[in-house]
């Protein structure tokens, strides 16, 4: 008896040994047959939107799964940088929006000064007291100076970099509800051509006007919502007559006229209206029936909003497509408000900001250098 029992706990034994080599085997089999292509594609995402251009090519060669997913998140342009005038010193902050990181540059060059307008990585800036107005490339040190112009009330943009054959300057100012005056200059001329234009529909110019260079002409979007437009190889002036963008009545709160933006994208012209802890409206010039409409998507565009200037952007990191990113940056420099036509909300969440405390001048939309190199 005590052998046959011995013979029996020996087979017990044996089948339940057999019995967990058979459950590790198929366990081993299930993880062979689970490779890196089948991560989940969120993760991937992750993965694939922190590589360089380069290794997110090379990565997307591996599999179709892999091509579908580095191609969605493939960064193949720029993102433009925060600057920040400072009130007092020489210092200045220049905030990186994919990298959420903050780098600084002395430039004693633009003391005195206040931003204008900036483009293709100029600045165009102005000195109140002596009325000069010049370029000033911040990444190179490079200067050129402009004829000086008095500029009290008004705006002024510029067509390209300063540095093309092509470039122009323009600036508008009210002078009575039906006539507007038009200063243009161009680097190396030695005054600016001032002409009075006729408006047949009501324009009020001031400085909270938007200011935008697209398709070989200058767009103005006036104070009451409308588009004045300036051609400057034919020296023409109109305002179209396209009624104003439609806004809730609540968006015509205190400061309301601080909370409009304005760019292009392709050819298109883009007006963003906020309000407070309103959802921000975005709009799109339909130059064919020449009507706004409402935009609920961007399509994978990237806009970045501020004051005296706005920009676009297109193949920008997967997280940051289908977004505005406004001129303000929360949590000691570590976030920027955004808000998010994917999810319709603002990011981060309840950050809304009331355009009537910020300064116009404080900051703008920068684009920034190929070399960080020389930055800290």
């Amino acid at each position: 008896m005590p052998g046959k029992r011995k013979r029996k706990l020996k087979l017990l034994s044996d089948t339940i040994t057999d019995s967990r080599r058979t459950a590790t085997e198929v366990k081993n089999e299930n993880l062979e047959l689970q490779t890196w292509s089948d991560l989940p594609a969120e993760l991937l995402e992750l993965i694939f939107c922190r590589l360089t251009l380069d290794n997110n090519i090379r990565a997307s060669a591996v599999c179709k799964r892999w091509h579908s997913v580095a191609t969605a998140v493939r960064v193949v342009n720029q993102s433009p940088w925060l600057m920040y005038f400072p009130k007092f010193g020489d210092c200045y902050d220049f905030y990186d929006p994919v990298q959420r990181k903050t780098y600084f540059l002395e430039l004693p060059e633009l003391s005195g000064s206040r931003v204008c307008y900036t483009k293709d990585g100029w600045l165009l800036l102005y000195r109140p007291r002596t009325h000069r107005v010049f370029f000033f490339n911040p990444f190179t040190r490079q200067a050129i100076k402009l004829p000086r112009f008095e500029m009290t009330y008004q705006i002024v943009a510029f067509s390209c970099a300063p540095t093309s054959s092509d470039c122009v300057l323009f600036t508008v100012k009210h002078v009575s509800p039906t006539v507007v005056a038009i200063s243009t200059c161009y680097p190396g001329a030695t005054e600016w051509t001032t002409v009075n234009y006729q408006n047949r529909l009501p324009f009020v110019s001031s400085i909270w006007n938007k200011l935008v260079f697209c398709n070989g002409l200058f767009y103005c979007l006036s104070l009451t919502g409308w588009l004045g437009v300036f051609n400057p190889a034919e020296r023409t002036w109109s305002v179209l007559s396209v009624p104003p963008p439609k806004c809730p009545q609540n968006f015509f709160a205190k400061n309301w006229w601080k909370g409009k933006f304005m760019t292009e994208q392709e050819g298109d012209i883009i007006v963003i209206y906020t309000c407070s802890s309103e959802n921000p409206i975005i709009f799109k010039l339909d130059q064919t029936l020449m009507q706004w409409e409402e935009m609920r998507t961007l399509d994978g565009v990237t806009l970045f909003a501020s004051f005296l200037s706005s920009h676009s952007r297109t193949d920008l990191p997967g997280t940051m497509r289908n977004n505005v990113y406004f001129s303000k940056v929360r949590f000691y420099g570590k976030r920027c408000i955004s808000f998010s036509l994917d999810d319709y909300r603002y990011y981060p969440r309840k950050q809304w900001h009331d355009w009537g405390e910020q300064d116009p001048f404080e900051n703008i939309w920068i684009e920034p250098p190929h070399n960080f190199s020389g930055f800290t």
